[in-house]
């Protein structure tokens, strides 16, 4: 199921999403990047107004934008081959940033 998302570029990392109950939830954008491999945009997220000290789930989704960045739609990811190089991707965003 495709999801609706958008955010201004006051805000700029956060991205509102309705969820099925058609609430909108406010979502931090953790990191977003492209996947020649795939084709695909991707875009990892968690639930926005959490502490640093919380444990947190980072979600994951591939993403379509519109030809104004400002919405898009964003969809599942489908393969494991995918959330394979997500993970990937993670571990190493993950690492970097504790060097830092």
């Amino acid at each position: 199921m495709a999801e609706e998302h958008n955010h201004n570029h006051e805000e700029e990392n956060i991205i509102w999403i309705t969820n099925e109950e058609g609430k909108e939830e406010a979502f931090e954008i953790l990191f977003d990047f492209d996947s020649e491999d795939f084709d695909k945009s991707y875009v990892l997220y968690f639930p926005a107004g959490k502490s640093e000290d919380e444990e947190i789930e980072i979600l994951a989704s591939s993403y379509i934008q519109d030809e104004e960045g400002k919405q898009g739609q964003l969809k599942p990811v489908e393969t494991d081959e995918e959330w394979d190089m997500i993970e990937e991707i993670l571990a190493t965003f993950l690492a970097d940033e504790d060097e830092e």
